[in-house]
């Protein structure tokens, strides 16, 4: 049973605000592994406020191979969360840290994540 009704019509029982980081494929894929996963990934998720943690490791879509490698999303209470959280401190060294390794691959998105249950 859902617990709201979003403006939009649109029937969930959760909601919450995103930050979405999508991937393109790196030029040498071991390298910027390590750097995601031992260097960007925990400062990521020690940010104040975030709530829940999804990454998607793509293999491709209907067509084939596609140019996205790795979707990461963090989830905050609200925008105003997220945007506090990208402003702190941790905020700062995330985004810096990001910066330093993958500048020419990363596509950041803010978005309202809307979530029901289906039975």
């Amino acid at each position: 049973m859902p617990s709201a009704i979003h403006p939009s019509g649109f029937a969930l029982s959760s909601s919450a605000y995103k930050l979405i980081l999508l991937f393109k494929q790196p030029d040498d894929l071991a390298e910027f592994q390590r750097r995601w996963s031992e260097e960007f990934v925990p400062l990521a998720e020690k940010l104040p406020g975030v709530r829940r943690v999804i990454v998607s490791h793509i293999d491709g879509g209907p067509a084939g191979l596609v140019e996205i490698h790795l979707i990461h999303e963090l989830h905050f209470d609200d925008k105003e969360a997220l945007k506090a959280a990208l402003a702190s401190p941790a905020g700062v060294r995330a985004g810096q840290c990001l910066m330093s390794f993958a500048a020419q691959t990363a596509t950041l998105l803010f978005a309202e994540h809307l979530e029901d249950e289906l039975q």
